[in-house]
């Protein structure tokens, strides 16, 4: 039985999508924490009504990121996580933290990466007159959004759209492949290799 640990800002509807599937699906995993680096993320709310322990690690009472990091780590190894999964958690995190988790921590971003790094991807996809867009979810490693890509979801860019459509399409698509991603972990179903993830038994990582 795998122990998963989710680090959520907000909402974390991710975090909702990991949680029941975990539990529809009965993963050989359970959901040992939600943590939040926000007092009042509502997501701390969805997992508490789960049965699914909390903890808050505001990093606006720490004077750096390194003492942030720091913490964060104490209580999460409190846990004892196989996997530690982000789910909207809006922090860049040193390399100390992310060395700590290597090949243990996933993340998953709104764009087809490499493309699109940071925020405000949708806006600038636009922009650039891009015809897919998508989500894309990775290891995680010191360089903001790089990392080996487990799964990649791509969804077409249509006639009107606006960064607030194109968002919402896209999270569709996020709900399904991050428990889908986050369930291969869990199960020893990916295998990285120079930097490229596959999935031992050739199921395919591209969603749409």
């Amino acid at each position: 039985m795998k122990s998963i640990v989710i680090l959520i800002s907000g909402r974390g509807s991710n975090m909702e999508a990991i949680v029941r599937a975990c539990t529809t699906e009965a993963w050989p995993a359970r959901i040992a924490a939600v943590i939040s680096n926000r007092p009042g993320a509502a997501g701390l709310d969805f997992a508490a009504q789960h049965g699914i322990a909390t903890a808050v690690v505001d990093h606006k009472g720490f004077s750096s990121r390194e003492a942030f990091d720091a913490e964060l780590q104490r209580v999460i190894d409190g846990f004892s996580p196989d996997l530690l999964v982000l789910a909207g958690f809006m922090r860049i995190l040193t390399p100390a933290f992310t060395a700590h988790y290597a090949q243990r921590m996933l993340n998953i971003h709104p764009s087809l990466l490499p493309a699109f790094t940071g925020l405000h991807t949708h806006a600038r996809a636009l922009e650039m007159g891009c015809k897919f867009v998508g989500a894309t979810v990775h290891f995680v490693t010191a360089e903001l959004d790089h990392g080996a890509i487990v799964a990649q979801a791509v969804v077409p860019v249509i006639a009107g759209d606006d960064e607030a459509s194109l968002s919402a399409r896209v999270l569709k698509l996020e709900h399904r492949m991050y428990p889908q991603a986050v369930r291969w972990f869990v199960a020893g179903k990916l295998a990285v290799s120079d930097g490229v993830v596959r999935h031992i038994d050739g199921e395919a990582q591209a969603f749409s």
